[in-house]
Formats: C-alpha cells, structure tokens, sequence
C-alpha cells in the first residue's frame, strides 16, 4: 500500500547524539540524518505531518530552571513545552528544508507551535508517570525528591523524573496544520505531544496552559486521524516491536492484527516507558478508523510509508 498523507511521529534518537548528548551541535546533527529519511519519503509524492518528542530538552529547562530560580522566576512545564517546540521546529525545518533542496523537491517546511487539549480531571495528575529529563543517579535524584518532585528508578540507567502526563482529547491547531499540508508544505508540530491546555469555556473561547506533559505518540494517532492521514508511521530505534525481550524466545513482530497486538499488551509485553505508548497509539489509530500504523527504526520510515514489508504493521 502507498500512503496518501502520513503522519510520522519522531523519537528522541532522532534529536540527539548516538550517546544520548542534547547539546546543541548533537541535536542539529541528528535532526540533519532525520531530515535526510523524512526528505526520502517526501520524494515518493506522499503529504508529510511531522511530531516528535522533547524530553531530554524539557528535562534541561527544568535543570536550568532550578539552577537559576534566585536570578529569574521559573517557568512551567507548559512553557517548557512551548519553548522546545519552537526550538526543535526551527531546527528541523532548517535541516529539512536544506534535504529538500538538495533533492531539487519544491516542497518547503512550516513548524507550527500546537497546543492539545487536555481534560483538568484526568486521573493523570493524581498519578504521575511521564518520564521527563536526564537519567540521574540516586543521590541526586534523592536531593529533588526533597523539592517534592516525582522520581522513579529505572534500573542501570539511574532515577529519572515522571511528571504528570494526562490522555491527549483533541490537538487545538490540526485545522491549521491540515491547510498547511494540503497547500503542500511539509509541517513540523505536536512537539512533545503538544502544549497542554485546557478550556474553561467547554467551547474554545477559555483555553490555558497546564502544567503538564502528553505523551507524543498517544498525541500523534490523535493527530493523524485529525488531520486526515491514512498512515502513522512511529519512528523509533529498533526496526521492530518485540515481545519476550530481552529473553531467548525474543522475536520480532512484522504483520499484526489488532487483537494479538492487544494481545501482548495486555501480557505486559511492552513497557510503559518505552515502547508501550508506541503500542497503544498503533492501535488507537487503526482501532478509530485509520488504515495502517506502522513502528520501526528511522532509516526504514521511507520503506514504511511505500509498504508493509518493513517493521511491525499494523492494518485495518
């Protein structure tokens, strides 16, 4: 199957450096290898929406905010979002737009900061779980639990702070990210699953900012059905979903239906800070309505979009 529209949402191995560095010279390399594959699947004649994650940069405003709280107040986690959206649009469409050029494509970038809307009840807030920012050891992961922070032991890597992460219900600018990729641009948005706002009014007119962040990939199935596309492709850093990992009976998933994929979950094959939110946004996705979703590495996302031979397929 050859898609029409394709949402392709980024991981954060896209943004960073083979050693996980978020510095700034890292991350405009990454996203210059990144905009070399998207510029590939650009060339096959398909409409490209384009998200991606932004832990580690939220994670270093954090830092930044806490080391320079006596000199300027702190800003929160939705602006934090705001500002790294900005950043990683502006970066990636730069890249992009160079891969596109090169290529002798007429298409050209637009980043739209993007805002989704959130509901203030969800149990989310009561129950902290979205892993945000660098991987810390103990003791110092310790000194910000005493700030009244959240952290969680993620095993050899370390502690690592979960900040609450409420469900994704509606992303509040895909009217205008639908017009920008009708009209033939390549769109950068969503970053970080979108600022996180809710609306006081029940109908738009009284939108604010919450102090939160959304899951990217549950963000982009929302995204893609919203803005009309056939495919979401989940770029990640291994070319399948796998179930026993890390065991001797580990094999990888290529063609599924929803109920065995659902199947595994349910198993707990997949875990919750790494590929289980790819799982779940696969299959709401094609469970609301769309065609195909799609998981694999970066460098496959070109064979992704132009058929089901690569990766672990999900289809209607």
């Amino acid at each position: 199957m050859t898609s029409r529209r394709v949402v392709i949402a980024l991981g954060g191995n896209a943004m960073t450096g083979p050693d996980g560095s978020a510095t700034p010279g890292a991350q405009r390399d990454a996203l210059r290898e990144a905009s070399a594959h998207i510029a590939d699947v650009v060339a096959s004649g398909v409409e490209v929406v384009l998200t991606h994650g932004n832990g580690p940069q939220v994670g270093n405003l954090l830092v930044k905010n806490e080391l320079a709280a006596h000199v300027v107040p702190p800003v929160p986690l939705d602006w934090c979002v705001a500002q790294t959206q900005a950043t990683i649009a502006f970066t990636l469409t730069d890249e992009l737009d160079s891969a596109l050029i090169a290529r002798g494509l007429p298409q050209r970038t637009a980043g739209l900061v993007t805002r989704t809307l959130i509901d203030v009840e969800d149990p989310g807030f009561r129950e902290p779980s979205k892993p945000v920012g660098r991987f810390l050891p103990r003791d110092e992961a310790e000194r910000f639990v005493s700030l009244g922070q959240v952290w969680e032991d993620r095993g050899e890597k370390g502690w690592r702070r979960v900040v609450a992460s409420p469900e994704p219900r509606s992303v509040v600018d895909s009217p205008a990210i639908h017009a920008l990729a009708a009209a033939g641009f390549v769109v950068v948005c969503a970053g970080g699953g979108g600022i996180p706002v809710a609306d006081d009014g029940h109908d738009g007119s009284a939108l604010r900012g919450v102090e939160a962040v959304i899951d990217k990939d549950l963000t982009a199935a929302i995204l893609a059905r919203e803005v009309d596309a056939d495919t979401l492709v989940i770029a990640t850093d291994v070319a399948h979903v796998m179930v026993d990992f890390g065991t001797p009976s580990a094999r990888p998933l290529g063609r599924v239906t929803a109920a065995e994929l659902r199947e595994h979950a349910a198993a707990g094959q997949f875990a919750r800070g790494s590929m289980g939110p790819k799982v779940e946004a696969a299959l709401r996705f094609v469970e609301s309505g769309g065609q195909r979703a799609v998981i694999t590495s970066l460098e496959h996302i070109a064979d992704a979009v132009q058929g089901d031979d690569a990766g672990t397929v999900l289809t209607a």
